[in-house]
């Protein structure tokens, strides 16, 4: 089983936004992307307007292969539009979990 943590550097005053998309999403991405235990965490001791979205994955090779081969639908299409302009970066960790 692994552990993926995705955090974002969301814009000035934006982390609530991203959060409401991402909670929203959630039950998509757990369709396509096969993941499950999602978190969603804002910083308390941390960057300002930081956002993490922390779920597990059993098989990283289906995993990847779902997350570049998957297409998302309309409905998925729709939340997460206009996505990248709460964000100035991020990056992904992966951990196994022992």
């Amino acid at each position: 089983m692994y552990l993926i943590r995705e955090l974002f550097n969301a814009k000035p005053g934006k982390a609530k936004e991203l959060v409401k998309k991402f909670k929203q999403a959630i039950p998509h991405f757990e369709k396509t992307e096969g993941g499950k235990n999602y978190k969603i965490m804002t910083d308390a001791v941390s960057t300002y307007w930081t956002v993490v979205m922390e779920y597990e994955v059993e098989d990283m090779g289906a995993y990847f292969s779902d997350l570049r081969g998957s297409t998302a639908t309309p409905e998925l299409q729709e939340i997460m539009k206009g996505y990248t302009d709460l964000v100035e970066g991020g990056k992904r960790e992966v951990f196994l979990l022992e």
